[in-house]
């Protein structure tokens, strides 16, 4: 039984490692939106992907930026096969929208 549970975590967690990071969902001259996952333990502040995304933001305008409004983007849901069974993994995103300086 063990075997199975270390099985389940680790296929969980090979797929947990698949999510997309940072990524410009938006943008036209003026600005865009970057969106990035989060963990709800962790929140969006905390998140590694934060950085990646304040720097997607920076490359996108050349310099400064104005952060407009922020919060919870539509994220998505993947059905995962484990062993015995299926499981549902959720993953939840930022959006930050932003206007070049």
């Amino acid at each position: 039984m063990k075997t199975w549970s270390s099985l389940a975590c680790v296929l969980v967690l090979c797929a947990a490692g698949c999510t997309e990071g940072a990524k410009l969902a938006q943008s036209n001259e003026d600005g865009g939106v970057v969106t990035y996952p989060f963990k709800g333990d962790q929140g969006p502040m905390l998140s590694s992907f934060r950085k990646d995304a304040l720097a997607l933001m920076k490359d996108t305008c050349g310099g400064g930026y104005l952060i407009v409004r922020e919060g919870e983007a539509r994220g998505r849901a993947r059905v995962v096969g484990v062993e015995g069974g299926q499981e549902i993994l959720r993953e939840r995103r930022w959006g930050i929208e932003f206007r070049c300086k």
